[in-house]
């Protein structure tokens, strides 16, 4: 299988790339930052997804996983959203492919983040469904997944902090995060094990939306 991968140095990407590349397949990654991994069969390009201009050709994409993104608010529609638009545009909406994985967020049905991030992932959700819609004709799929809070770098502030990570992990019906190597897991099923589900969002939050106190 081709892959191409964005977002691929960092987090939920590095992880979803070192999956796709233990199982055999051949791995293209997207990033601004440099490669950090080194495998014979990944060919990693630095690009900036939010420019469709700049976009490498990759020939024969198979699998898209678009995980591009950022925190950062004034970067989050240009990023988040536009980027998935763009790569989508460009490589997935062609014959030869057979499945796109969105990476969205919790935030996209809570709402409870920075506006502009919650605007880009909602937009995500929305997108992934007229996606499927257009390469159903192709026999492929295309379904997003909203994680909830996942340990990587970007969290650090929060992970390094007793007091925030013991208020989030309260948060949360089992009392944890996801660690990226587990996102990277759904998305290899969802992509390459999955030939049904399309048009779909995928919440892998530790039941944090669905947490309530009941009070009598």
């Amino acid at each position: 299988m081709n892959i191409l991968i964005t977002g691929a140095s960092k987090g939920i990407g590095k992880s979803t790339v070192e999956k796709f590349l233990s199982l055999g397949h051949e791995v293209v990654g997207l990033d601004i930052f440099p490669a950090e991994v080194e495998h014979p069969n990944y060919n990693h390009i630095i690009c900036d997804v939010s420019d469709a201009e700049s976009l490498p050709d990759v020939d024969m994409v198979e699998i898209l996983i678009n995980n591009a993104g950022v925190q950062d608010e004034e970067m989050s529609i240009p990023v988040n959203l536009y980027g998935v638009i763009n790569c989508t545009e460009k490589y997935g909406i062609q014959s030869h492919i057979k499945s796109i994985v969105n990476v969205a967020s919790a935030s996209a049905h809570s709402g409870a983040e920075f506006p502009l991030y919650t605007a880009s992932k909602g937009g995500v959700v929305a997108f992934t469904k007229n996606t499927a819609l257009r390469i159903a004709k192709f026999g492929a799929v295309c379904n997003s997944i909203s994680p909830g809070g996942v340990v990587t770098d970007i969290n650090n502030h929060i992970i390094e902090s007793p007091e925030l990570w013991r208020a989030v992990l309260d948060e949360t019906m089992l009392n944890r995060w996801a660690s990226s190597e587990e996102i990277a897991d759904w998305i290899y099923f969802m992509a390459i094990t999955n030939k049904s589900m399309t048009a779909q969002d995928i919440l892998v939050d530790n039941g944090e939306m669905a947490k309530s106190n009941f009070i009598w």
